[in-house]
Formats: structure tokens, C-alpha cells, sequence
């Protein structure tokens, strides 16, 4: 009775911080220190809940683990006059089956919940509402809106690598970005390649990367629900200029974005940019250039 008296006034103050911590908390701590808000596409709440429950999860059990081992350093130090070594325990099978099955049930359940998770984002939207094409090359991308324009045969905006502004502060003049607009609401489909090596096309705020790989095509599938500018940038190493290879992307209305693409046919950026710009010819379809007989 006394130990379990001293446990539930031990419980207590370990309550009470807990609801003052909790109590405290920032929308951004609430989320695990993810970036942007909730809700910027139809993915990040449920990538955010994996993220926090698994940390509140792990954090338990760091809290257990941690208790126990001072625990045992409490209860099982050396007192006063005593001498030799504890008695010694060989085995206790209780013990064993706990630390065997409890971090197999953790290691299930978070494959299972992950894997989850990571279908809903992987799984093919048919007959999405945008189809676009991001080419990434060393240091730019190159955006192709499918499906639209004259004939339905597709309009593009082509990139350049960020330019550094002229006072050598070695800030970036963001009006010469490569600027890639989508519809809010609108179920979208982009379809990855790219032009020379391997690159990686992420945008921060959307919690989801993937990379563009020379000779395959890679997809993502989602639908942005806030309005907004978003940061992006290649989140794979490719060369001198890596860290310049930065995009926005501006989630607008449907008449926004409608207006846009008009004014790239306006423009006469008809048609798309495809692989036939590619510089690596070492990739499957592609022949190296002949010499001139």
C-alpha cells in the first residue's frame, strides 16, 4: 500500500508538468516543428500526425526506460556496511518476453501505420483535374502544363538558376525564379525526369519530396488547399550550383490559374519542352551525338 501510495503522489507533479508543457506549446511545437501550417495539401495533416504520435510515442517510452534504469539505480545501490557482490539473477523470463515483445509491437505498429500512410500518398489519382511535367537540370527547372492550350498540346515555362542580386549581399533576386502555379483545390498529378543527373524536387511546406532521376519518370498525386507561395528546392546534390536551384510555387484560384496559362500562350510557349533537351545522352532511348563524316 505504501508504494503504490508513494507511486500515485510520484504520478502527480509528473501530471502537472505534462498539462503545463502542453499548455505552452506553439502551433508550430504542436505539429513536431514541421514546416508551414496545417492543411496545405490534402497529405500534410496525416504526414504531421504520423510525425507527432511517433515522437509522443517514442518519448513514453524514453520516459519508462529512463525511469526504470534510475529505478534500479535507486533501489539496488549499495547501502551502507554492505559488502561483496548483489545477489546475482541468471535469467527472468517475464522480463525477457516484455523487452522482446513490447519493441516488436512498436516496430509493427510503426511499419504499419507508416506504410499506411505512405500508400495514401503514393496512390495514383486517375484522371487528375492538372497534369504537369517538371524537368530539373543542372541548376533550373523546366515546367510543362499538359493537356491545355492550343489543341490541348501543352504550354511551358522554362527556368533559369537563381541570379544573385547585384550588391554581392548574396541574397537572391526571387522575381527571376522559376515560378511553378497551381490550382487550389485541384487534384494535381506531376510527372519527375530529369535533363542530366539526379535531382530532387521539394517543397518544403508540403512535407513530400521525390526525386527526378535520369531515364525514369517518377509521379506525385495531391491536392493543395491553401493559398499561398511556397519555397521549393532540389534536395539532391548535383553539382556546383545546387544550393541555386530554387523554385516557388503559387497555389492561385482556378481563374488565376487559367489566366496564367493564357498568358504563356500569349507568349507563344506553346507545346512542351521535352527530352529532347536532355544533355545526358548516356540514357535509355538516347543516342551520343555522331561525328560529322
Amino acid at each position: 500500500m505504501r508504494s503504490n501510495r508513494r507511486l500515485r503522489w510520484a504520478a502527480v507533479p509528473v501530471a502537472v508538468t505534462l498539462i503545463v508543457i502542453l499548455a505552452g506549446c506553439s502551433q508550430q511545437q504542436l505539429r513536431g516543428f514541421l514546416p508551414g501550417p496545417y492543411g496545405v495539401t490534402n497529405h500534410t495533416d496525416g504526414i504531421t500526425g504520423l510525425w507527432v504520435t511517433s515522437w509522443i510515442v517514442l518519448l513514453l517510452v524514453g520516459i519508462v526506460t529512463w525511469g526504470l534504469i534510475i529505478w534500479t539505480a535507486v533501489v539496488y545501490r549499495r547501502r551502507k556496511g554492505q559488502t561483496g557482490l548483489p545477489v546475482q539473477l541468471r535469467y527472468n523470463l517475464p522480463i525477457e518476453i516484455f523487452y522482446t515483445i513490447v519493441p516488436l509491437i512498436l516496430v509493427l505498429g510503426f511499419f504499419a501505420f507508416t506504410a499506411k500512410e505512405q500508400n495514401s500518398i503514393e496512390h495514383p489519382v486517375a484522371n487528375s483535374d492538372v497534369k504537369i511535367e517538371v524537368y530539373a537540370k543542372r541548376w533550373a527547372w523546366d515546367f510543362n502544363y499538359t493537356d491545355v492550350g492550343p489543341g490541348n498540346k501543352g504550354v511551358y515555362s522554362p527556368g533559369v538558376q537563381a541570379q544573385e542580386n547585384e550588391n554581392s549581399d548574396g541574397t537572391i533576386d526571387r522575381a527571376k525564379l522559376p515560378v511553378l502555379y497551381l490550382p487550389v483545390n485541384k487534384s494535381v498529378q506531376i510527372k519527375l525526369a530529369s535533363r542530366d543527373v539526379d535531382h530532387s524536387f521539394w517543397v518544403p511546406e508540403f512535407l513530400y519530396k521525390k526525386d527526378n532521376i535520369p531515364g525514369k519518370d517518377n509521379y506525385m498525386f495531391f491536392t493543395p488547399q491553401k493559398l499561398g507561395t511556397y519555397e521549393g528546392k532540389c534536395a539532391e546534390l548535383c553539382g556546383d550550383y545546387h544550393s541555386l536551384m530554387l523554385f516557388q510555387v503559387k497555389v492561385v484560384t482556378s481563374d488565376e490559374y487559367d489566366a496564367y496559362i493564357q498568358s504563356l500562350v500569349d507568349k507563344g510557349q506553346t507545346g512542351i519542352l521535352g527530352p529532347e533537351y536532355n544533355t545526358n545522352t548516356n540514357q535509355p532511348g538516347n543516342k551520343a551525338p555522331q561525328a560529322d563524316k
